[in-house]
């Protein structure tokens, strides 16, 4: 077993890339632009500059910083009537902490989101620390929250699993030479994200199981 994890959040430890997905098309009506499935799939996982780049190549005509903050409002007023924590996830924490391992975030939310959905899960106390998309300059897929992540919790990047269920996330995780493991939730496994996990598991359940049988 690795002696660091580190945990995406939304469609990883919460059922919210949906809400994210739907926020999407349902800012693109706000902003009066045509909806786009494609949109919420590009942006899954990215944060920032990375971000903006992807809504700007699909609406050149509009604020592509605003059209992100606006999405990020909508998930999280949605987030705050509802936030359910995904199947296998309060287990595999509690798992990591009762033998030692050291854990963190690394999610494209900002640290304030972050905290905000730990706290109102009662899953803060699992975490030895908090790295959001506002704490690094470039947003996945770059390495740098990862390495941070890493860094903050004082465990090699190589001795880290990451907990991902976007592919920038673990493309990511992949580039930081950690041990990435994808849980799919939005987007399906592809052969790039079979070439660079080193397990992809249909939920945190079947992940955990895996530790505890020393197969990942």
């Amino acid at each position: 077993m690795q002696q660091g994890a580190i945990f995406d959040m939304d469609g990883l430890l919460f059922d919210t890339e949906k809400m994210y997905q739907h926020g999407w098309l349902v800012v693109a009506d706000e902003f009066g632009v045509p909806r786009s499935p494609e949109l919420g799939k590009a942006c899954c996982g990215t944060s920032g500059e990375t971000m903006a780049a992807v809504v700007h190549s699909f609406y050149p005509t509009v604020d592509a910083y605003a059209y992100s903050r606006r999405v990020a409002e909508y998930v999280r007023d949605e987030a705050a009537k509802n936030l359910p924590i995904m199947p296998g996830a309060r287990e595999l924490l509690h798992y990591f902490r009762a033998h030692g391992v050291r854990i963190a975030t690394a999610s494209s939310s900002t640290v304030a989101q972050i905290e905000k959905n730990l706290a109102q899960s009662g899953l803060r106390e699992y975490f030895d620390a908090i790295v959001g998309g506002d704490m690094v300059e470039r947003g996945k897929p770059a390495p740098d929250i990862f390495l941070r992540a890493a860094a903050a919790i004082q465990i090699a990047p190589a001795d880290c699993y990451v907990f991902e269920d976007g592919y920038n996330g673990l493309r990511g995780a992949s580039a930081a030479g950690c041990v990435a493991v994808m849980i799919p939730d939005t987007l399906p496994p592809t052969e790039e994200m079979r070439g660079i996990c080193t397990g992809i598991y249909p939920s945190l359940h079947a992940a955990l199981d895996a530790i505890k049988q020393g197969k990942l």
